[in-house]
């Protein structure tokens, strides 16, 4: 199956590692070129030179206020145009709802909450009919997840948010879609399951309520995640797909 991603082109946030880095790789294969983000400056430069000559490295962090209207600038300077993006950031500091402080609130909120509601603006005015905007979320939007609160604060609002924006742009031709991981066999998951003390345990016990058995792979997530920012999904907008092996019993 063609998805028609050749010379297609996508702002991938968060895309030197993780979640965002297996979609990026994903756009590339299928023949588009990219534009990947992260924090560091030189691990996004390892990112976008192992990704290839299809692919640029931009250094910015998402709460950067500036962000949204440099990575539109890069995609423009280095590819000429920009047809979608892919909002995907690290995930906010775990705790309880009495352990997290106001400072990791705040620092979330700009990062995860108000950097993606900013580049999700931004893109929707640089896009024509045919873009999409893509928000990488979490299960928790559906279902708190222990001992990650403010996650489970942050992440429903950026749903109902990309729901909302979903409505105003359809008519313009401009799709909004969200991805719902849950167990992805990531850095980030392996730290978690690493903070309870026993990661082998943890994970275990997290695979025998998943009903396929087993973490996903990063590139299992990438390979929808293209899918869904592809031409061939030129009819799904306003989803938001869980990406979790059958974790999430409800429709």
């Amino acid at each position: 199956m063609d998805l028609g991603l050749k010379d297609r082109v996508y702002i991938v946030t968060g895309g030197s590692r993780g979640l965002g880095n297996a979609s990026a790789r994903a756009l590339v294969a299928e023949g588009a070129k990219v534009v990947v983000s992260g924090r560091d400056e030189a691990t996004v430069a390892d990112a976008a030179a192992e990704l290839g000559p299809d692919a640029v490295g931009v250094a910015v962090d998402n709460a950067d206020p500036d962000g949204a209207e440099r990575l539109l600038a890069a995609a423009g300077a280095h590819f000429g145009r920009v047809d979608g993006v892919l909002i995907s950031v690290g995930g906010p500091p775990p705790g309880a709802a009495g352990d997290n402080t106001d400072e990791q609130w705040r620092g979330a909120f700009e990062s995860v909450f108000l950097g993606a509601v900013r580049l999700a603006r931004a893109a929707v005015g640089a896009l024509g009919e045919g873009g999409v905007v893509g928000f990488v979320l979490s299960g928790s939007v559906h279902e708190p997840i222990p001992g990650l609160t403010i996650s489970n604060g942050l992440r429903p609002g950026l749903a109902g948010f990309a729901k909302s924006l979903a409505d105003e742009v359809g008519p313009r031709g401009i799709r909004v879609v969200g991805l719902l991981p849950a167990r992805i066999d990531t850095d980030r998951v392996r730290e978690l399951d690493a903070l309870t003390g026993d990661a082998d345990t943890a994970r275990a016990g997290h695979e025998s309520r998943i009903p396929l058995r087993r973490y996903g792979a990063p590139e299992e997530f990438g390979r929808v995640a293209a899918f869904l920012l592809s031409p061939a999904a030129s009819y799904l907008t306003g989803v938001m797909l869980p990406v979790d092996g059958g974790a999430r019993h409800g429709f």
